[in-house]
């Protein structure tokens, strides 16, 4: 393997090792769910979910669901203080 192969590798494992280096600013996922597939998105500062309960409450299983996933990779504006990150 070439060495500046092997750099590159060994930079991405430090990275994987130290998520808090990954800031997520906008995305939109797919969750499937028991009874269906539900779009959740975080953009512009906000989250969104086409699931009945968030539009009620501005937050549900699924947004609380992605902010456990991703965690520190979350602006701090984005994550909620219920939520533990292990």
């Amino acid at each position: 393997m070439q060495s500046s192969l092997i750099g590159k590798v060994e930079k991405a494992k430090l990275y994987a090792r130290e998520p808090e280096r990954i800031t997520f600013g906008d995305f939109t996922v797919t969750i499937h769910g028991d009874n269906h597939d539900h779009i959740t998105s975080y953009r512009d500062g906000c989250w969104t979910c086409n699931c009945p309960f968030f539009e009620t409450r501005d937050w549900c299983s699924h947004t609380m669901a992605m902010q456990k996933i991703l965690g520190v990779m979350l602006p701090e504006e984005a994550r909620s203080e219920e939520i533990e990150t292990d």
